[in-house]
């Protein structure tokens, strides 16, 4: 059953390569009353997006002949004020670093869940920035095995262990199981965390510590 869509509904425009994927996309969405599909597409065409005026852009590279920096440029330049999230098959950090430097503002793997997917497109849509966490998690993981060193003025030792746990996915009861700790001692770590980098959602924690490159 379809929903009813509120005025305040995520006004989302779909580009996938994949004609028969696309669609199904549209459908997944369509079932949410926070978020009404305006348009889909192969490719980026800049009239059409201009039209439909998306308050966010699922962009799906997967295949094309496109270069990420291009095709952010002419969402950009279709839709000012529309936020883009890449969809992409691939779950390698370097291409998820590629796209938040081109200017995306949030990176999901195919695989996730439909429930996950509309997650990330609200989360995305609401201004936050989203990464799919087994990709965020990867890269700290590469980091921590390299010379990289945390930014001790910003979080400790211990704090910068929480936020790689954070990153990898992990809840507080798993990373307190991780570490030793107790819950509570992980929710204090956690707050800590948010409070130095003002912040407020563990997704945030997570792209922050990759920008910076805290670890």
């Amino acid at each position: 059953m379809i929903s009813t869509i509120n005025s305040d509904a995520v006004r989302l425009y779909v580009i996938e390569g994949q004609v028969l994927f696309g669609k199904v996309l549209c459908q997944v969405f369509d079932m949410d009353s926070h978020i009404q599909v305006v348009g889909d597409a192969e490719g980026v065409d800049v009239a059409q997006i201009a039209k439909a005026k998306p308050d966010l852009i699922l962009l799906d590279l997967d295949g094309s002949s496109v270069e990420i920096g291009a095709a952010m440029a002419s969402c950009r330049e279709a839709a000012p004020q529309a936020r883009v999230c890449v969809l992409s098959m691939r779950p390698h950090p370097e291409m998820m670093q590629c796209c938040l430097a081109a200017g995306a503002d949030g990176y999901i793997i195919k695989d996730v869940t439909p429930t996950e997917l509309m997650r990330a497109v609200r989360i995305v849509a609401s201004g936050e920035t989203y990464v799919d966490p087994r990709v965020a998690g990867c890269l700290l993981r590469r980091r921590s095995r390299s010379n990289g060193r945390p930014d001790l003025n910003e979080l400790s030792v211990r704090e910068t262990e929480v936020i790689r746990l954070i990153a990898e996915g992990l809840s507080n009861k798993e990373i307190s199981a991780r570490l030793s700790l107790s819950e509570k001692t992980i929710k204090n770590h956690v707050s800590r965390i948010f409070s130095k980098l003002n912040i407020y959602a563990r997704t945030q924690a997570a792209v922050y510590a990759i920008k910076m490159g805290l670890v």
